[in-house]
């Protein structure tokens, strides 16, 4: 019953109370010698104790922590980034149509909608489990197939597998593609998993799950706010991002720049490159080999021409003997922006998988063996990725050395749709009919 309900006062309390069953005599004979035991520790507590403990209960913060799931945009972009993030891939069955499509996105985001305040959803049958929102946030992408069911003439141009990059891709079948993207990220686990499970719930009779990546960043509460993380390597990871201060993220993601503009208004992209991170080989490495390759400080992130991590690189500046101070293959280098609009957000989140019966080292460009399976989920948005991560990434592949430590492993391409209202939802525009 829920607190704006009440009971008729022409019926007793007695009247509506049920039957005791035998479940209800167990649980009571059970739980009387523990209520007992509890009425007595609650006894010998002093109130100010009592008091203490339940105002603490009451504020506890990651419960009373909501991201707004409708919108004109959808969140989990430039929304500061949560602790774990969980991107999944769904495989549309062969015979979806359009309404079928439309019926599962309208499902989704109502049921994205509800976990994200911290509402069970109507199928909910552990809602308990959905009353700490965590910052949970909820972000759908669409593949090739999506547009092709629902509306052609909508797909982007650049909506296709990246192109690729032969010196340095081994990439695996079973962590790239996909059809539908959904991305979620809270700063409690028990969140996530709990959406994660009742998201994949909605999608069982519409698609097969083809991949499921879960990361990790800092635990809630171990950084300062705007903090930038770091990567397994020990990296800061992610300094030069655009930001919601200044118009860069506008023009960097929301495809305000002339020669990126959005696929739609409202909408982005996102590329996910899974990577895996060689830790054996990069413990052969020492400090100064480590900042050579990167170009920054390992301790603050500084480039090594500056002192702190949002200086400016000087990319011209040379040591006593003529050389480059920032290496021509150090990573930030080649990551350097030719043209004003190469530029991304990065939002990577860390993965370390389980492994047994492991010893051993795992050499350069081997992606098994060793004692660990590490790496970074490197979550790319952008207005265009043809224009913007392409040429990036074009520079890396042929010379950074950072490719000594790393093997990409994964590859996909997603559009993200624009936000929607209550009662719109994810996707409406593309089953409008098509101006000419």
């Amino acid at each position: 019953m829920s607190d704006s309900e009440q009971t008729p006062a022409h019926i007793s309390d007695k009247e509506t109370r049920p039957a005791p069953t035998r479940r209800h005599l167990v649980a009571g004979a059970l739980g009387a010698g523990i209520g007992a035991l509890a009425t007595e520790t609650i006894h010998r507590m002093s109130p100010e104790t009592h008091q203490e403990t339940t105002k603490e209960q009451k504020v506890a913060p990651l419960q009373e922590s909501r991201t707004s799931f409708y919108g004109a945009r959808q969140a989990g972009i430039d929304t500061p980034a949560p602790a774990i993030g969980h991107f999944i891939a769904i495989d549309l069955n062969d015979d979806t149509d359009a309404q079928q499509l439309s019926r599962l996105l309208r499902i989704l985001t109502d049921d994205a909608a509800q976990l994200t305040q911290g509402h069970a959803p109507i199928v909910d049958q552990e809602p308990e489990l959905a009353e700490t929102p965590a910052s949970l946030t909820i972000t759908f992408g669409f593949g090739e197939k999506i547009f092709e069911i629902a509306n052609p003439r909508q797909k982007p141009p650049w909506l296709k597998p990246l192109p690729p990059f032969a010196q340095i891709d081994q990439l695996q079948e079973r962590w790239s593609d996909g059809d539908l993207l959904i991305q979620i990220c809270a700063d409690d686990r028990m969140t996530v998993a709990h959406a994660q499970r009742m998201l994949l719930k909605d999608t069982r009779t519409f698609g097969t799950i083809r991949w499921v990546q879960e990361g990790f960043r800092h635990a809630y509460g171990s950084q300062k706010p705007g903090q930038t993380m770091r990567n397994l390597f020990g990296q800061v990871d992610g300094t030069v991002n655009p930001t919601t201060s200044d118009n860069s993220m506008e023009q960097v993601v929301w495809g305000k720049h002339p020669k990126t503009p959005a696929w739609e208004e409202n909408g982005t992209s996102i590329v996910i490159r899974r990577i895996h991170m060689n830790l054996d080989t990069w413990d052969e490495a020492d400090r100064i080999a480590r900042e050579d390759a990167v170009g920054r400080k390992l301790s603050n992130g500084a480039p090594l021409t500056g002192e702190k991590e949002y200086d400016i690189p000087d990319l011209s500046a040379t040591d006593h003997l003529g050389f480059n101070v920032i290496a021509p293959y150090a990573h930030i280098r080649r990551a350097s922006p030719q043209e004003p609009q190469e530029r991304i957000l990065r939002r990577g989140y860390n993965y370390d998988l389980p492994v047994t019966d492991a010893s051993g080292f795992s050499r350069h460009g081997e992606t098994t063996g060793g004692i660990s399976q590490s790496g970074l989920i490197f979550a790319s948005y952008q207005s265009d990725p043809t224009q913007q991560f392409v040429p990036i990434q074009k520079r890396l592949a042929q010379l950074d050395m950072l490719n000594t430590w790393t093997v990409p492993i994964g590859s996909a391409v997603f559009a993200i749709p624009a936000g929607c209202q209550e009662n719109g939802f994810i996707g409406e525009n593309l089953f409008k009919p098509s101006q000419p």
